[in-house]
């Protein structure tokens, strides 16, 4: 961060640009965009820049105004969950195409928002699988603290109708939900493995030493042995 200004409250979003830009490596970036993340920085660097600016609603409405990756990714480290209406939720989800903007903006702040719920009623049902995939995961959170209400085994109609067909995406968003549905309800267990056997989605997908394949029905049965 040679010549680049220090992250403290106060920064201006020109400032956080610079200093973004200057932890920019290569590397870091080719791995990323691997993964559709037009970015270079380290997310732990990342992370640090965002403790050290502190919460700054304002500062994070201007970094979300470049339009690139890494501001706004500390844009959302840095806002007020509750300081977004579901209209400027939505639009920000539609105008973020990178995989881990839509992630972080998901998990940090709408999960955290008033409007969680019609949000992902919402986005669940859109023609846009992006957005539909932000609405499985919203419901896979659910699913895991707070299924009652929820249809369950229509939620597993839908998945067994489309998630084989699905765009990667969107697929990897319903076969995660297929997973928590069988991990938290014994009772819809069996047919949760079932669903995933059939189709078989992920089942090759490469997995690291030391990590659990996402595919459903290895994930299941050790999801649910932690448990145990």
């Amino acid at each position: 961060m040679t010549g680049a200004p220090e992250p403290h409250p106060g920064s201006t979003a020109a400032e956080v640009v610079a200093i973004l830009d200057a932890l920019e490596d290569p590397r870091v970036r080719a791995v990323n965009e691997r993964h559709g993340d037009d970015h270079g920085v380290n997310l732990t660097r990342l992370r640090a820049v965002a403790k050290a600016l502190k919460s700054d609603q304002e500062l994070a409405r201007e970094l979300w105004a470049t339009g690139l990756t890494a501001p706004r990714l500390v844009a959302v480290l840095i806002a007020k969950p509750r300081g977004f209406s579901a209209d400027e939720l939505d639009a920000m989800l539609r105008e973020a195409r990178a995989p881990k903007v839509q992630d972080w903006l998901g998990g940090y702040l709408v999960k955290k928002s008033p409007h969680v719920e019609a949000l992902r009623v919402a986005w669940l049902a859109d023609a846009d699988p992006d957005v539909a995939a932000a609405g499985w995961a919203l419901t896979s959170d659910r699913v895991a603290k707070s299924p009652e209400g929820l249809d369950l085994s229509a939620l597993l109609d839908e998945i067994e109708a489309e998630m084989a067909d699905a765009p990667d995406r969107l697929q990897w968003a319903m076969n995660w939900c297929l997973t928590m549905i069988g991990v938290h309800d014994a009772g819809l267990r069996p047919r949760a493995l079932g669903i995933g056997e059939r189709l078989r989605v992920l089942e090759d997908y490469p997995t690291s030493p030391g990590c659990t394949s996402p595919y459903a029905p290895i994930a299941i049965a050790e999801l649910v042995r932690r448990q145990g």
